[in-house]
C-alpha cells in the first residue's frame, strides 16, 4: 500500500488479535447488547458488522431487535439491561424512528455500559478530562493519529464538522492532548481559508469530496471520516487527489471506518475495566 495511506484495517487487526488474547484470560463471558428499532437497512448492516467483530473476539452478543415499541417501554428495557450484571456494554443503533427521544433514551443508559460514547455525562466527562467511555469514531481517529506518531502539538489542527458523534468530542479530544484546534462547520465563511492553512485537517460532514485539493496545502495530513455513497461506489468527504499533496491521508474505505469499529470492542473491555466494582449493584443511568 501507498507509504501515504494510514491503514485502518491493518492497524484495527492488531488492536482486535490483542483484545482477543485479553478477553480469552478472562474467567467470565463479556456480553455486548445492542438495541435496535426500526427497519433501517444499514442499521441491519451494522448490527451484523458489529455481532460479527464482537464474536470473533469473543464476547456475547445479543441484538435485541423491534418492529415497534413504545418510549416506556424501551426506557424501561434500558433500566432492566443496566442493571443486569451479565450485560458489560449496550448500544441503542442509530438512527430510531422519529416518535422516539433520541436524547432521552441515549440518556437512560448506563455511563458505565454507554460502550458508544453517547451519554450527556460521558461527554462532560471526556471536556473534564476525568475517566470515561470515548465515542468510537473520535476515539478510532486518535488512536490512528497516535500509531502514525502524529505531534498533534506541534501542528495548526483544523475539523470540519460539529456533530455531536464525531467533530464535537474530536475537538475535546484533541485539546486534551495540548492541540491547538479550529473548528469548522456549516456556517464558517470561506471554509478554504481555514482548511488551506492546516497542517492536521479533519473532516467529518457527510458530504462527498467537500474537500478538493486547491483546499489543502502542501504535505497536510488529512483525516476523511465521511462515508458516501455514489454510483454504487463508496467515497469519503475528502476528493481522492487530494493524496497527490498529502502526507498521510486516509483512505476510503480502509481507514476510520474499521478503526470505529474496533474502538467500540475496546470499549466493551473498559467498560468491563471500569465496571468491575459494579457488577451486582444498580447501574442505572446518573
Amino acid at each position: 500500500m501507498n507509504e501515504k495511506i494510514m491503514n485502518g484495517r491493518e492497524l484495527s487487526s492488531l488492536i482486535l488479535n490483542d483484545l482477543k488474547e485479553k478477553v480469552n484470560k478472562l474467567d467470565r463471558n463479556l456480553t455486548l447488547v445492542v438495541i435496535s428499532v426500526g427497519d433501517n437497512p444499514a442499521s441491519k448492516v451494522y448490527v451484523k458488522q458489529k455481532e460479527k467483530k464482537a464474536l470473533e473476539i469473543g464476547y456475547s452478543f445479543t441484538n435485541l431487535h423491534y418492529d415497534e415499541i413504545s418510549e416506556e417501554e424501551l426506557i424501561s428495557e434500558i433500566k432492566s439491561l443496566n442493571a443486569d450484571p451479565n450485560v458489560v456494554g449496550m448500544i441503542v443503533q442509530l438512527p430510531l424512528p422519529s416518535y422516539l427521544d433520541k436524547n432521552k433514551i441515549l440518556n437512560t443508559i448506563s455511563p458505565l455500559k454507554d460502550v458508544d460514547g453517547l451519554t450527556n455525562t460521558n461527554f462532560l466527562r471526556l471536556i473534564k478530562k476525568e475517566e470515561c467511555l470515548e465515542p468510537c469514531t473520535p476515539k478510532g481517529v486518535i488512536t490512528l493519529l497516535d500509531y502514525y506518531k502524529v505531534p498533534y502539538t506541534k501542528l495548526k489542527v483544523v475539523i470540519v464538522g460539529r456533530s455531536e458523534l464525531v467533530g464535537l468530542p474530536l475537538f475535546h479530544m484533541l485539546l486534551n492532548r495540548n492541540a491547538t484546534v479550529t473548528l469548522c462547520h456549516s456556517k464558517t465563511m470561506n471554509l478554504k481559508s481555514y482548511t488551506k492553512e492546516a497542517d492536521l485537517l479533519i473532516v467529518a460532514v457527510g458530504k462527498p469530496n467537500l474537500i478538493t485539493k486547491d483546499m489543502i496545502k502542501e504535505g497536510a495530513i488529512l483525516v476523511d471520516v465521511g462515508i458516501n455513497r455514489i454510483d454504487n461506489k463508496l467515497c469519503g468527504d475528502i476528493e481522492a487527489s487530494c493524496l497527490l499533496k498529502a502526507s498521510l491521508m486516509t483512505p476510503v474505505p480502509g481507514g476510520v471506518g474499521p478503526m470505529t469499529v474496533v474502538s467500540l470492542m475496546e470499549n466493551v473491555y473498559r467498560a468491563y475495566e471500569l465496571g468491575k466494582d459494579n457488577y451486582g449493584k444498580n447501574t442505572e443511568s446518573n
